[in-house]
């Protein structure tokens, strides 16, 4: 996720705990929805399109924070 912000990944991880947190609950969510795919009626369940709209939003957040420190 976002190759290009990966020194300020690393960084942030360590100092800002809200980016931190916003970064876990992606990856987590990221795994979870992996894992659900796993399954083949995956696709047509309303819980895994939940799931993905929670993991886009979370990464939009993260690309607005990251964008924050980058100017």
């Amino acid at each position: 996720m976002f190759p290009e912000y990966r020194d300020l990944i690393t960084k942030l991880k360590s100092e800002d705990a809200h980016f931190l947190r916003k970064f876990n609950e992606h990856n987590e969510l990221d795994n979870e929805i992996n894992e659900l795919e796993k399954h083949p009626a995956a696709d047509a369940t309303p819980e895994l399109k939940v799931l993905k709209q929670k993991k886009l939003h979370l990464k939009e957040e993260i690309h607005q924070i990251l964008k924050s420190y980058d100017n």
